[in-house]
């Protein structure tokens, strides 16, 4: 009978394939290849072994030892003493759509830097289509692609009572996610602070469903504990069953939070600075940390890398190579209870293996992934699998109408002059909103460029109504005149949101997501100056990364021929120039408090406090 396919992992066809193993180690089976190593290091004991042999059957290792010491057949023999094996790196928290390509693409993209496995945060995605968010993403592992995606279903779907869209979790939809097979591995950040702690909050017990969910099935509760500093708040977020946090800033914060019990996953842009407060504070245990990405562009991994780029900068900042390939192996696979399948070069785990001709400057030379060579160098070797998206996957902006210059229109009360607003600006992490007067001209309240104002809006892309909500906001957009800019990546809910100097550019460029089915529109002198395509799910392109990449150079360009507003605000990755990172800008988690969501029925005008629930005027 032949063994079942291991692409996805289910128990019973896992007995199958682990009866088969056993029977092959003990050399009474005949195994597929063996690779000879000159180097293997052992990420339990963080030694290294000399003149190794690693041997395969199927996707699966089978024996680990001396070379020429197994005892059964072997049909090829790979030689690579000239390299050092590690295990496969493995992505304890990664948005997958953050990197705007689509999960076959991506794989081919990240697995030459060492990536063989990713645990999906996958409220992304989710938040677009929840009904066929796990169908997503084991569709590419179906069609042969080499890289594992562990998806951990989003708790922020919705982010906060205050949204609505393409998904909806709960308790039924995680117990049915986690009972499925041994892929799904737990629950996706639990964002939403104030609504586990507060019993009144509108969203506490679709959380806490989700929390159950997951305990009953022994999954993961991955944190979320951006802005948390204090002691109380660190104990009531670890005894409420969350395990992780990866928003950690300083040193100090991450050891009152290790303290406590949470596992720290370092991201790049705060891990060299956190490691070596770390060593310089005697930290000697690395056991409980890993690194991790979070989001990166594919036009970013292009340039700097994948996680063997969170393994270079670790070791930078002073941590022995043994243990920064532990923080992207065997630590995440603990974490993440997939120690089974994956972390280490070792029997029963999948045949992933980097290879390095030089281990101090983590340089790759081969990756190995589901037994076989993936690549050579940076070149990926293996064909991408052709997928079809349907069109739940394609079909994700819907706006059933052409939006128009009035749709962003703020009224004014009949015979005013001037009226007070409400204004937001980037990351505004503050428990009141700015408050300013601004002009009235033909019955509309009017942006001020002196005053660096502009207008930022959000369209509901899921209703077919373009329902929108808008407001003025401090220190971002453009000043130059009639300029737009749009895009349906708006985390976490991923509504179309638009920045602009005119209302008729703003409608410009919405419509132009409109048709393309999502991405990025820039609207100049008011024509259509640059678009980037994200036709998958609004978030995402079934292209190669370099095509990708010239798109985002393109608009990049045309971004500089504009004037940007720009003033500082709470978050240290905010900065002038092309205002990307308005992306983020609308997430709703904690430490946010004021936000603009689409018009809900909670907040009709879409200006909310999610900490508290309350709502106010735009204008008055």
């Amino acid at each position: 009978m032949p063994l079942p396919d291991d692409l996805l992992i289910h128990a019973t066809d896992e007995v199958r394939i682990r009866q088969n193993l056993a029977l092959v180690a003990l050399g009474k089976r005949p195994a597929d290849r063996a690779v000879r190593v000159g180097r293997l290091l052992d990420v339990y004991g963080r030694n290294w072994h000399e003149d190794q042999e690693i041997v395969i059957a199927g996707r699966r290792i089978a024996w680990v030892g001396p070379a020429d010491a197994y005892p059964g057949d072997v049909a090829e023999r790979v030689d690579a003493r000239h390299l050092s094996a590690v295990p496969g790196f493995g992505e304890v928290h990664k948005h997958v759509e953050s990197s705007h390509l689509t999960p076959e693409y991506e794989a081919a993209l990240v697995l030459p830097h060492g990536n063989t496995w990713t645990c999906e945060a996958s409220h992304e995605f989710s938040n677009v289509d929840g009904p066929h968010n796990l169908e997503f993403w084991l569709t590419a592992r179906l069609a042969g692609s080499p890289m594992k995606i562990f998806p951990l279903p989003g708790s922020a779907v919705p982010p906060t009572a205050y949204e609505w869209g393409g998904g909806h979790f709960g308790y039924d939809e995680q117990q049915s996610f986690l009972k499925q097979h041994l892929m799904v591995a737990g629950l996706d950040e639990v964002m939403d602070w104030p609504a586990v702690w507060n019993p009144e909050n509108p969203s506490y017990e679709r959380l806490w469903g989700m929390i159950r969910a997951t305990f009953e099935q022994r999954g993961v509760v991955e944190g979320h504990a951006a802005g948390m500093r204090g002691i109380n708040d660190i104990n009531a977020f670890a005894a409420a069953g969350m395990a992780s946090d990866h928003e950690a800033w300083t040193t100090e914060e991450v050891q009152d939070k290790l303290r406590r019990g949470l596992f720290i996953e370092l991201r790049p842009h705060s891990l060299p600075e956190m490691i070596k407060g770390l060593l310089a504070a005697g930290q000697a245990d690395w056991s409980n940390f890993a690194l991790c990405t979070d989001d990166r562009s594919c036009s970013d991994t292009l340039r700097i890398g994948a996680t063997d780029h969170n393994v270079r900068l670790a070791i930078e900042a002073g941590l022995a190579p043994e243990i920064a390939i532990q923080m992207v192996t065997i630590n995440p696979a603990r974490h993440m209870r997939l120690t089974p399948w994956v972390g280490a070069i070792a029997p029963g785990r999948f045949a992933d293996l980097v290879l390095l001709d030089d281990v101090a400057t983590l340089s790759i030379a081969q990756v190995w992934a589901d037994g076989e060579q993936v690549s050579s160098g940076k070149d990926f070797l293996k064909p991408i699998p052709e997928i079809a998206w349907p069109e739940w996957a394609t079909k994700t902006v819907n706006i059933e109408r052409e939006m128009v210059a009035a749709d962003f229109a703020i009224a004014a009360e009949p015979g005013r002059e001037s009226m007070q607003a409400a204004v937001l600006r980037p990351f505004h992490w503050d428990d009141n909103f700015i408050t300013l007067e601004l002009p009235v001209a033909n019955g509309a309240v009017q942006r001020d460029s002196s005053r660096n104002v502009t207008k930022f809006a959000i369209v509901d892309r899921f209703s077919g109504e373009g329902k929108t909500s808008k407001m003025f906001w401090l220190g971002t957009g453009p000043s130059t005149p009639d300029v737009a800019l749009a895009c349906s990546m708006g985390h976490d809910k991923h509504n179309i949101w638009v920045v602009g100097s005119s209302d008729a550019a703003m409608a410009i460029a919405v419509n132009a997501l409109r048709e393309s089915q999502g991405g990025w529109a820039l609207v100049r002198d008011s024509q259509l100056v640059a678009t980037v395509r994200y036709e998958v799910g609004g978030l995402m392109t079934q292209r190669p990364p370099e095509e990708l990449d010239a798109e985002m150079q393109e608009l990049y360009r045309q971004g500089e021929r504009i004037d940007w507003m720009y003033e500082p605000t709470f978050s240290p990755r905010w900065w002038p120039g092309f205002p990307e990172r308005l992306a983020f800008a609308t997430l709703t988690c904690a430490p946010w408090r004021w936000v603009l969501v689409a018009p809900s029925p909670l907040a009709t005008a879409g200006f909310v406090n999610v900490a508290t629930g309350e709502t106010h005027p735009i204008v008055w």
